[in-house]
């Protein structure tokens, strides 16, 4: 069993074969090999206004039950409650909305007090729909369902993208078009001050969607500008407009010319470091969405509203299929700076001739601390994001990682900063026993040999604890080709090559050569 559902109606179409379910309302079985869970409860049918209200608070003490039974290394998903049909014929009779009320909020307060519950909000995908789209009495009498079984494809997709943003899997680049996307008109026709942004309708809705996308960079997205326009324009334009709210600092890269958005993108990948299928492209015009559609079929390309009035509602969609997350870390905070900074390694190296002496001249400087409270949930975080370099690609949360530093698992995790910038916590090794079970780094930090110090200096550690050998695997995914042979430059051997392509390797900590170059400054926390 990998999916468990407590529910009180019928709604095995909108989850799926991959799924098990409780009886309604019941919670005297809560299965342990379950690998997560999830609690949808909704208003149940009944025209008795005080025995409902009743009802509802009983389902938030059912949940507080379960949940102490629920191992805590383990997801739990919650679904909020809404009111689904027409609960009451007395307009001033609220007893029904306050205990739903009451119920939502005690979701979130266990959620608070528990690092393995997610809580999703249903009036998301409800509120698209009236009531009459939503719940059928056919349906309900026939066979209890809650919802009408005509939206379980739509819910399907919400769901999952729901799940996608519990386990970080968001975009991480937003690629931004300029006329008529960031602000009404053609800059190359109508001049700085003809363009639309702030002011009456439509440059208040344009300067909204600035204010937006200015939030929503803070949370960790990149924005960077895919433009068709004169260059000399746009600066000026940033510079000069007074109502401008995203300017030149607040990308990370442009691409303001007059070649094809999807060669542009594909060179802004390769700069940044970032896999296409990473990347949201945002245009007003069909035709240039189209054209990255076509020849960028990994890069996600949402429809762009017709009208400036239906951009808060365009963002909101954007953010919930693309960039939604669940907490946000103090590296995602600083993303735009990190990756602006990695751009200047990039034209930093071009004036060396000898690598070495390069990355000398970096002044490149590596923290290796323990796992612990405050550097957990990023931990967590990157094992679920990192793709490129990731030896195992195994997911955890940070209630996992917990789990595993109390069954003694030595968990390290590792902070590069340079003479361009901190980029903060980029990768993490995890031992369980004498075996890696997981090792990575962040994107952002590859190319200067900082993975090949992090494994010796970890290997280095293990041996001055008395450990005389380590092993480790390589399993391969669509995206960690580029490290298929690391293990073997770090001086391991590979004991056996499966047919699916992953490898088993094994290192004598006491005779490998765990020397690491001098203008590496490490320190052990």
């Amino acid at each position: 069993m990998s999916k468990f559902v407590f529910r009180n109606n019928t709604i095995e179409r909108f989850f799926g074969k991959e799924y098990s379910f409780s009886g309604y309302a019941d919670i005297s079985i809560i299965p342990q090999d379950a690998e997560f869970y999830v609690w949808w409860y909704q208003v149940p049918i009944k025209y008795d206004q005080a025995l409902l209200a009743e009802e509802i608070r009983g389902y938030a003490r059912n949940l507080n039950f379960v949940l102490q039974q629920v191992d805590s290394g383990k997801t739990f998903v919650i679904l909020t409650m809404d009111i689904l049909y027409a609960v009451s014929f007395m307009d001033d009779d609220y007893r029904v909305q306050e205990s739903v009320s009451d119920y939502n909020r005690a979701l979130y307060e266990a959620e608070a007090s528990n690092g393995n519950v997610k809580v999703i909000d249903i009036t998301e995908f409800t509120r698209r729909y009236s009531a009459e789209e939503l719940f059928d009495w056919k349906f309900y009498f026939i066979s209890q369902m809650g919802m009408t079984p005509k939206l379980h494809k739509e819910f399907k997709a919400w769901f999952g993208r729901k799940l996608e943003g519990i386990a970080l899997k968001r975009k991480k680049c937003l690629v931004l078009d300029l006329d008529n996307t960031l602000w009404g008109g053609v800059l190359g026709e109508e001049g700085i001050e003809g363009i639309q942004i702030g002011g009456d309708y439509p440059g208040k809705a344009f300067l909204y969607f600035q204010e937006a996308l200015s939030q929503l960079s803070r949370s960790g997205v990149i924005l960077a500008v895919c433009s068709k326009n004169n260059e000399r324009d746009v600066l000026e334009a940033w510079e000069k407009n007074p109502f401008m709210v995203l300017r030149k600092d607040a990308f990370v890269s442009y691409r303001i010319n007059w070649t094809d958005k999807a060669t542009n993108i594909k060179e802004l990948a390769t700069e940044l470091n970032l896999g296409l299928d990473s990347f949201v492209f945002v245009d007003d015009n069909p035709t240039e969405r189209e054209l990255v559609k076509q020849m960028l079929p990994m890069v996600s390309v949402p429809d762009f509203p017709e009208q400036p009035y239906e951009l808060p509602i365009f963002f909101k969609h954007l953010v919930e299929d693309c960039f939604k997350v669940y907490s946000i870390t103090d590296e995602d905070r600083h993303k735009t700076e990190q990756y602006k900074a990695n751009a200047a390694r990039v034209q930093s190296q071009k004036v060396f001739a000898d690598f070495d002496k390069y990355l000398e001249s970096l002044d490149i400087r590596i923290t290796i601390e323990p796992a612990d409270e405050f550097n957990v949930q990023r931990i967590a975080q990157m094992t679920q994001k990192t793709n490129q370099f990731n030896l195992t690609t195994k997911r955890y949360t940070d209630a996992d990682v917990r789990n595993f530093i109390g069954q003694g698992w030595k968990i390290w995790c590792i902070g590069v900063a340079d003479k361009f910038g901190d980029n903060g916590i980029t990768g993490t090794v995890m031992v369980s026993g004498d075996e890696i079970d997981t090792f990575l780094l962040s994107c952002r930090i590859l190319g200067k040999g900082i993975e090949v110090a992090f494994i010796k200096k970890v290997c280095a550690m293990l041996a001055e604890s008395g450990a005389g050998s380590l092993k480790a695997k390589y399993i391969p995914t669509a995206k960690n080709a580029q490290v298929k042979d690391f293990y073997e430059k770090c001086g391991f051997t590979c004991l056996m090559e499966n047919r699916d392509g992953s490898k088993e390797y094994v290192i004598n900590l006491r005779s490998a050569d765990l020397k690491i170059k001098d203008f590496y400054k490490i320190t052990i926390k």
